[in-house]
């Protein structure tokens, strides 16, 4: 259970991202989400491809723009116009681990300029030996020697290369990581490699993550808090513990009753809920964000919230 006297180092408050300039275009990818990360945990976003979590991500990291609402990196407002110094400090302190690590890295470039990139752009060396020192320490530091320095994306497997999108990030010496779906695109038996280096890099360096994926599975292994997300809202929102005991919300429900069993007869047995958006009925009702338990949050309305209640109150 996390403390709620730490340091937040983190703060997205109402945000909201679209795409389309005009009106008949426009597509609301992320709608009012508000939550905030604590210094040093792993914050995970989970939901379906197309729920918004990539594209808040992006936000944070200002590749994309938002429409509405504030992003605060400790105490300091990072979204919207900012001046260069406060930009150039971002690009070192939030980094982005991406999803796919074949086509996230330059394949024409050697390795040694791959995870140089970043310092190049800043300046962040004094010297060609202190460059060096950095880029073979991130390499040791993911578990690749020195001597891959001089090759080529295409000659590493996709664990490797994805050790290398880390090492990337790893030199610039950051505080908050954004990982996006950084597993989904290699083999089941490489996964859990990642993971536990992302785990083990966690505790050495005192990482913050924000942690995006649709498996449920993975971000219980790795995540301290979870918040679930569908069509750019934020529907609950606990600590993952918490959320994998007592799921409120149907979609929630849904997402947890796909995850495999690895008990082929309990997997046979098991019975899949199906999320149907048209069971609420906010016409005349709309939906608030409650804290429903402590630090358990979810998005109904006044008679979903009493049904919740009574979940809650038979366990």
């Amino acid at each position: 259970m996390l403390n709620n006297d730490r340091e937040i180092l983190l703060e997205v408050k109402n945000l909201r991202v679209e795409f389309g300039k005009r009106k008949r275009n426009k597509f609301v990818a992320v709608n009012d989400v508000s939550f905030h990360i604590y210094k040093g945990e792993t914050f995970g976003l989970v939901g379906e491809s197309g729920s918004g979590k990539t594209t808040i991500g992006r936000a944070i990291i200002r590749l994309n723009e938002t429409a509405g609402g504030e992003i605060y990196f400790k105490g300091q407002k990072i979204n919207g116009d900012i001046d260069k110094e406060l930009d150039k400090e971002l690009t070192r302190k939030i980094q982005m681990i991406f999803q796919d690590p074949m086509s996230s890295l330059n394949e024409r470039a050697k390795v040694d300029y791959i995870v140089s990139e970043g310092l190049y752009n800043l300046k962040n060396y004094k010297s060609e030996g202190e460059r060096k020192e950095k880029v073979e320490k991130a390499l040791l530091d993911v578990g690749l020697l020195p001597e891959f320095l001089s090759r080529f994306p295409h000659e590493f497997s996709g664990g490797q290369r994805q050790r290398i999108g880390v090492a990337r990030t790893l030199v610039m010496e950051p505080e908050l990581i954004i990982a996006d779906e950084p597993i989904s695109a290699l083999d089941v038996s490489i996964r859990a490699q990642v993971l536990n280096l992302l785990s083990e890099l966690q505790k050495k360096k005192g990482l913050t993550y924000l942690f995006i994926a649709h498996d449920l599975s993975v971000v219980r292994f790795i995540t301290d808090r979870l918040a679930v997300i569908h069509k750019g809202k934020i529907v609950e929102m606990a600590d993952t513990e918490k959320l994998f005991r007592n799921p409120l919300h149907p979609y929630t429900r849904a997402l947890l009753s796909a995850i495999p069993l690895p008990d082929p007869r309990a997997e046979k047995n098991k019975v899949l809920e199906v999320y149907d958006p048209s069971i609420h009925d906010y016409k005349n009702n709309s939906p608030k964000w409650i804290e429903i338990e402590k630090g358990h949050f979810v998005l109904g309305n006044d008679k979903e919230l009493e049904e919740y209640g009574k979940i809650l109150g038979r366990n």
